[in-house]
């Protein structure tokens, strides 16, 4: 008997393939906004377990939905944490976004932790991915070849490491933090400062000379800037999130509401 997860992941071909992806992030915690979200053509949505209050039990029921969705869902779990990263994989998760990841040492740990042995460490429990308990010969085939691990660079440190990190077998790509990685160089949310530029600059070439998936989260809810990064090779995108996409619209329409009465 087969769970639904157990299919060819979209996402992981094109990871393999290098081809262009685009996906958001729920911090909201409400099968509504997934339905909303996926009427907007994303491929994936990250669930934030790291900046949100959403638990583990609110977690699983988002999985459902995303997948339910035909969308795929990633995980950005709290930290690079072996208990964390299996339970969010149990709970039936197409794969993680691993935060601060400093070195290559780091990477292979977070591989570790969502693959079986021999592969990794991975304690065997059996929950909703393994569609509990009735399908984990398949769902142990499917971590193996179709789970996603995304190193999220958003550190000095590990753009310092950035080579050795890529070459970690398993790590599907990178993601850039940018508020986290200008804060560890003392100017937070300065991504214009030309130490900043300099530093992002370093992370495209690096990663492009590797041939790897070289990800970005554009936090504002204007497509223009998504293109900015099309421009500079990015393929792995997360555009915006729910909030802002929310907060945004309203903010926009509001405006032009109050300015156009008599």
């Amino acid at each position: 008997m087969k769970n639904f997860l157990h299919v060819k992941s979209n996402l992981k071909q094109k990871l393999k393939n290098r081809e262009l992806s685009f996906g958001s992030w729920l911090t909201i915690p409400h099968q509504s906004i997934v339905e909303i979200m996926s009427s907007a053509g994303f491929e994936w949505l990250t669930i934030d377990l790291e900046h949100s209050a959403i638990d583990i039990a609110t977690l699983q029921n988002l999985v459902g939905h995303v997948q339910a969705n035909k969308m795929e869902a990633l995980v950005r779990v709290s930290k690079n944490e072996e208990v964390i990263i299996k339970r969010v994989m149990d709970a039936g998760a197409n794969g993680i976004i691993v935060p601060m990841v400093k070195n290559a040492e780091e990477a292979k740990q977070a591989v570790s932790w969502v693959k079986y042995p021999p592969h990794g460490t991975r304690g065997v429990g059996l929950s909703r991915a393994q569609h509990y308990g009735v399908a984990f010969n398949e769902y142990n085939k499917w971590v193996q070849e179709e789970s996603i691990v995304i190193a999220q660079i958003e550190h000095i440190e590990g753009v310092n490491n950035l080579a050795e990190i890529l070459d970690v077998e398993g790590i599907d790509g990178i993601i850039v933090g940018p508020y986290d990685l200008s804060a560890s160089m003392g100017k937070p949310g300065m991504f214009y400062d030309d130490d900043v530029k300099e530093v992002l600059a370093k992370i495209d070439k690096i990663t492009l000379e590797k041939s790897k998936n070289l990800g970005f989260h554009v936090i504002e809810s204007d497509y223009k800037k998504v293109m900015d990064k099309l421009d500079m090779n990015y393929n792995f995108l997360a555009f915006s999130l729910d909030f802002f996409f929310l907060g945004d619209k309203a903010r926009e329409q509001m405006q032009l509401l109050k300015s156009n009465l008599k």
